[in-house]
């Protein structure tokens, strides 16, 4: 671990022992919303700047518009992405954003929680109980409920599925609604909202980069940040596996923004910095393999198969889930077993 990141653990850990009993128990409850119509405003708070972190908040942006289909949700986010993420959201009304390096601009960044402060809301969801800023966040607005993401595990079979990052908010949103802990509706998925002329843009740019059309394409991203990660000895392995088991199949690298690749570039690859555009060539491939990442995140928003590979981070609290998406412990699942699983998936 090198000196930056024990920083920032030991920064977390002071800010979440200073911020764990900030809010407490749902100020929402059955007998408060009988009439919906009550709530008009919405915030969902989410102060945090990566990508991965903005998609998983889309399953609760899909269940407000679902209860509230004529509020208005503000979004508090940090750094920039949040309009390219939510662009197709209708009931998004603002994104209110803090400057992504807050040191180097701290006036923008105080005058930021100013214009949060002014606001005033029916309802301010906080996304991530764990996030610090959301619960200070969440506590400093002006609204009538608050849910600062506190409250006990519903009975099983839930328990587990109620851990995931992206069910979780919804969960708690469910529970504080309806004054019950078990649900059998879905949990909506990731979901970048891509328009057809996006898709169709993707199935265009994809023919370009396939020379042959009648084979499907396999999009693989073999980076990831610090030890999630796995080494180029494994992608190596794993992609001369790949190609031998599915030679009728186009195999595409998405490339990072590092544009550094574990395979050292022996596949056909694909780079861009436009999010909605590999979003939109995502969603014509016959599914995606990578580690847990943002781009991860990205493809099952993109409502392509996804295949998540996890070695070090919570497998149930990240996994792509829902549709025909799988998570895979590479610790204990050898390649020829998450070969033979991904087969599945294809399927």
């Amino acid at each position: 671990m090198t000196a930056l990141q024990k920083i920032n653990q030991a920064r977390r850990w002071t800010m979440h022992q200073l911020t764990k009993h900030v809010g407490g128990a749902p100020c929402l409850s059955a007998d408060s919303l009988q009439e919906k119509n009550s709530i008009h405003k919405i915030l969902v708070s989410r102060p945090n700047h990566r990508l991965g972190n903005l998609l998983l908040i889309t399953p609760l942006l899909q269940e407000l518009e679902n209860q509230f289909p004529n509020s208005k949700i503000d979004v508090f986010l940090k750094g920039g992405l949040g309009p390219i993420v939510l662009k197709e959201y209708k009931n998004i009304n603002e994104i209110i954003a803090l400057p992504k390096d807050h040191f180097q601009h701290f006036p923008t960044y105080l005058s930021t929680w100013m214009r949060l402060r002014r606001k005033k809301y029916d309802l301010v969801i906080n996304a991530t109980p764990q996030s610090s800023s959301g619960r200070l966040s969440t506590q400093f607005c002006k609204a009538k409920y608050k849910l600062f993401g506190d409250g006990d595990h519903p009975e099983e079979p839930q328990k587990i599925e109620e851990h995931h990052i992206a069910k979780l908010p919804v969960y708690r949103f469910r529970q504080a609604l309806a004054g019950r802990t078990s649900f059998t509706e879905e949990i909506p998925s990731l979901d970048l909202k891509l328009s057809e002329t996006e898709i169709a843009a993707g199935k265009a740019l994809l023919a370009q980069l396939n020379p042959s059309p009648q084979k499907k394409t396999i999009a693989i991203f073999t980076y990831a940040t610090g030890e999630k990660c796995h080494s180029k000895a494994w992608w190596n392995v794993f992609y001369q596996s790949l190609k031998k088991r599915f030679p009728d199949h186009f195999i595409l690298e998405i490339l990072p923004k590092e544009k550094v690749s574990q395979i050292d570039f022996k596949s056909a690859t694909y780079y861009s910095q436009d999010l909605r555009e590999m979003c939109g060539l995502l969603a014509n491939t016959a599914g995606f393999i990578g580690a847990d990442s943002g781009i991860m995140h990205l493809a099952v928003a993109s409502k392509t198969p996804v295949m998540g590979l996890f070695c070090v981070t919570d497998l149930d609290k990240y996994k792509p889930y829902g549709r025909n998406n799988i998570a895979v412990d590479t610790t204990k699942a050898n390649i020829p077993e998450i070969i033979n699983l991904l087969s599945q998936i294809l399927k």
